[in-house]
């Protein structure tokens, strides 16, 4: 009695402590046939950990961190962002690819033009001698296909007026804070960047006697170019040519070009040459030096050189320039001097000329009435222009000289007269024509040639800044390439930081999601098992 009075006890102070401590927890266990708690409970933690491990999972075989906004909807905004200007620069990189290979296309081109005008240049050059005895025709033939080639190359590259990359490239990279910073631009826009036969100023150019040559006397002749042909006094001078040109309308136009010294300091024949292209290439002339030392002016429109004067204090000329008799200097194949008004016309009535050149004859009336020379000239270029047949002036008196010039062979035909005093023009019978001469070729092909190599000298400079422009060009889309990679690397470790998944981190997760899902069955056994314990007591 005394021992079961004690485990009754010892039973009663167990039931009073576990009462105690449901008392604290605030919970009260009981056992229900209706509803198991503890199976709920253990239900609850194999869905979370089911979820956890497919979460793990997803991650693992995907590669991301992210597999949907859920996973971190802020990191996903960001990582967008970088996702974005990678796909962007990406693309601009084989933009600047692009970009970079059509200008070393245009870089060969270039290279293979300049060869070209290294070729015009030894044509050039072989003309300009004086004992070059073979025909100029025949090297003026090739001279002229090598301008042809070389324009088909230049529009080729597309260097010529309104050719393809004649204009500024923008080349559209991207990875800049503004439009303007994520592109790169290359200037090839302009006549500089021209390389065809005009762009390089040689279409006109020629290297031999064909419409370009000069008859006369030269202007001056020198053994040293050096010699000075102005000497400073202290005050200066000019030298003042009077030049007579027919313009591409046909009317006939005076220019004044000066050649100046300053103070004490005199004027070579070169420095002078310099001066007169610079007044003479716009029309079409220019001034050079033959091998002989003289100065030459040659070019591509019919003109005279009328006078040529020295004005300023204290100025010597040491080449005896100033009192050059003032020769004409004419331009064409074939020339005549039809004299003066005063020896052309006997009297008041009219001259009909028939001027014909090939097939093609116009008749021109010249009416001696208050006529005079510039208005007789201004008359037979309005109708002979179109046949390549000019007049011009070859003094600056009112009543002056004139000739008549053209690039090829030509007639005059006297169709009505008057009594001609004297000239030309005196004796001639109706039908008859006056003397016409075809011109020295010497004095031109040299100056042409001179004239050429000048073009070509300044054809090879501007080559060679093209090329320049085209290699900064080149050089420029390799930097933008280089830092396009670079940020491309960048962004997509700053991308990958976000979205990726740590591959060593979820394989950790997934064995612990394993072990808690696995240890979640195992309990949730034992919770759905104690129900069955109940039995035991209504079983008694």
């Amino acid at each position: 009695m005394k021992a079961g009075t004690r485990g009754a006890k010892r039973h009663r102070g167990s039931r009073q402590r576990q009462d105690a401590e449901n008392s604290k927890t605030g919970c009260e266990i009981m056992i229900s046939l209706q509803t198991n708690v503890n199976s709920l409970v253990a239900q609850e933690n194999l869905r979370v950990n089911s979820q956890f491990q497919s979460n793990t999972i997803q991650q693992l075989t995907s590669g991301y961190r992210i597999n949907k906004a859920g996973d971190d909807a802020a990191g996903l905004a960001v990582a967008n962002t970088f996702r974005s200007d990678v796909a962007e620069l990406t693309q601009g990189v084989r933009n600047a690819n692009d970009g970079a290979g059509q200008l070393q296309i245009m870089d060969g081109g270039l290279n293979n033009i300049s060869q070209i005008v290294d070729r015009l240049k030894t044509l050039a050059t072989e003309s300009a001698s004086a004992t070059f005895t073979g025909d100029r025709t025949t090297l003026n033939s090739e001279y002229q296909t090598m301008l042809g080639e070389l324009n088909r190359q230049a529009s080729n590259i597309g260097l010529v007026n309104n050719g393809e990359f004649n204009k500024s490239l923008s080349v559209y990279i991207g990875g800049g804070s503004t439009q303007g910073n994520a592109q790169v631009t290359v200037d090839l826009s302009g006549q500089i960047n021209q390389v065809d036969s005009a762009g390089l100023s040689l279409a006109t150019t020629n290297i031999d006697a064909g419409g370009t040559t000069l008859t006369g006397n030269t202007i001056n002749n020198l053994n040293n170019p050096a010699t000075m042909i102005l000497t400073g006094g202290g005050g200066g001078g000019t030298q003042t040519f009077l030049v007579n040109y027919i313009g591409s309308s046909g009317a006939q136009t005076q220019l004044a070009a000066t050649v100046t010294s300053t103070g004490n300091a005199g004027v070579t024949v070169a420095n002078a040459v310099t001066q007169l292209n610079t007044q003479l290439n716009p029309l079409g002339l220019t001034a050079a030096v033959d091998s002989s030392g003289s100065l030459v002016i040659g070019g591509t429109a019919a003109f005279s050189l009328v006078s040529a004067n020295v004005t300023g204090a204290g100025v010597s000329n040491t080449s005896g320039l100033a009192t050059q008799a003032s020769t004409a200097i004419n331009l064409g194949d074939s020339n005549v001097s039809l004299g003066t008004t005063t020896t052309m016309f006997g009297d008041a009535a009219p001259e009909i000329l028939a001027f014909t050149n090939g097939t093609v004859t116009k008749n021109v009336t010249l009416d001696a009435t208050n006529i005079t020379t510039a208005n007789m000239v201004d008359t037979i270029n309005a109708q002979t222009a179109s046949m390549g047949i000019y007049a011009v002036k070859t003094d600056g008196n009112a009543n002056g000289g004139f000739a008549i010039q053209s690039d090829g062979s030509f007639n005059i035909t006297l169709v009505q007269a008057d009594t001609a005093a004297a000239g030309p023009w005196a004796g001639l019978a109706l039908g008859a024509s006056p003397a016409i001469t075809a011109a020295s070729q010497s004095a031109s092909t040299i100056g042409n040639s001179l004239g050429a190599l000048t073009a070509i000298q300044a054809a090879v400079a501007k080559i060679g800044q093209v090329q320049g422009r085209v290699g900064a060009g080149e050089n420029q889309l390799q930097y933008a390439i280089n830092l396009a990679q670079s940020q491309i690397t960048n962004f997509s470790s700053a991308d990958s930081n976000i979205r990726d998944a740590d591959v060593a981190a979820e394989a950790a997760n997934l064995t612990k999601a394993q072990v808690l899902q696995q240890a979640s069955i195992a309990a949730m056994a034992q919770a759905n098992s104690a129900p069955q314990q109940v039995l035991a007591l209504l079983r008694g």
